[in-house]
């Protein structure tokens, strides 16, 4: 892909994904990460001295004034994702923001259209949105090859080790297992879909902090299809969808990051499984999918720039709708967990169509 120039961007906050982000792109030839941001300035000069950045901030409206950072990368807690986008993009920056983008569709809607009041654009950074893999697997279903999708299931979890002060058990902070894994699974089956469910039933298992630990949540689409989702932070690591069509199935585990053999990556990166049965039948064999492999923060990163480069408002208008549509589901999901009704939840209250 070739730019005009490199996007210069700037990050806000020191977390240990903003390390992985800027380690990860680093090697780009068409974002250049310029600077950091955090509260603390010792924090901010430790972070740019490790990555080689040429300039840090002791505060985020710091970098935000800065006129030579086109873009910021946002990956501080859900809490303070839609306040930090909007700042930036009433400053005139671009934004690309960690996942879950809101912890509710207001929030979500919010932003981007502070985005559209400023002239700047917005995207969701899901990292395993913007695998060669999943485009493979857009590609697979769009031609048809197994039909017509009529279900998928999709779950992820993962135990989490160290939870006393882990901000993921903060209800406070955005915290949960729904917003923190649960958001994958229903970012796949959305792109999957291609619409938001009009309701969904779910029920969550809870710790004594007030987050859900656990939760499976099943969506109904107006045209018949079902959708389920499971996620948890109490469980060994998994991550698996299956795509069922009228005349096949998809397999994925639809990883962040990837690589072509077990070894073959410094940072642990592993195959990612993609493969497909044709057909209807059970003895029908699976066959495996390749694709190109790599860091999803570089793949989102490069496709970002190019957003931002091509001025390209067809496509943010299309994330934009995915994103709130995910924040809306998302929403719904928890208000149904909360519940103590076993009736289902509107994802758009109010509206006949779904929206």
């Amino acid at each position: 892909m070739s730019v005009a120039s490199p996007l210069k961007l700037g990050v806000l906050g020191c977390a240990n994904i903003a390390k992985q982000f800027v380690r990860d792109v680093a090697g780009s030839s068409i974002v250049q990460i310029q600077t950091v941001a955090s509260r603390d300035a010792a924090k901010a000069r430790e972070f740019a001295e490790k990555f080689g950045l040429p300039e840090y901030f002791d505060s985020y409206e710091a970098l935000l004034r800065d006129p030579q950072i086109e873009a910021v990368y946002v990956p501080l807690p859900n809490s303070l994702h839609a306040e930090w986008a909007i700042k930036a993009a009433e400053a005139g920056k671009h934004v690309l923001c960690e996942k879950p983008l809101a912890l509710n569709r207001e929030e979500a809607a919010a932003m981007f259209d502070a985005g559209r009041r400023n002239g700047v654009f917005l995207l969701e950074a899901y990292p395993f949105y913007f695998q060669p893999q999943i485009r493979e697997m857009a590609s697979l279903l769009n031609e048809g090859v197994i039909g017509e999708v009529r279900s998928v299931q999709a779950s992820f979890g993962f135990t989490l080790l160290s939870p006393d002060g882990n901000i993921r058990m903060s209800p406070e902070m955005g915290g949960g297992a729904l917003l923190d894994a649960g958001s994958y699974p229903v970012a796949l089956i959305r792109l999957v879909m291609g619409e938001a469910p009009v309701k969904v039933m779910a029920k969550s298992s809870w710790v004594d902090s007030g987050v859900d630990i656990s939760t499976v949540a099943t969506l109904f689409y107006a045209d018949g299809r079902r959708a389920q989702v499971s996620c948890a932070m109490n469980a060994a690591n998994h991550r698996r969808a299956t795509i069922v069509g009228s005349q096949g199935v998809i397999e994925t585990e639809y990883l962040n990051h990837t690589a072509a053999q077990p070894g073959d990556n410094p940072y642990g990166y592993l195959p990612s499984q993609l493969r497909m049965r044709r057909g209807i039948a059970f003895n029908i064999p699976f066959e495996e999918i390749q694709a190109a492999t790599g860091s999803g923060f570089l793949f989102a990163a490069e496709a970002f720039a190019k957003l931002v480069r091509e001025n390209d408002t067809a496509s943010f208008e299309r994330a934009a709708q995915t994103s709130i549509d995910i924040a809306a589901t998302l929403e719904a999901i928890s208000r149904s967990a909360k519940s103590s009704s076993e009736d289902c939840v509107s994802i758009y209250p109010g509206s006949s169509n779904g929206k």
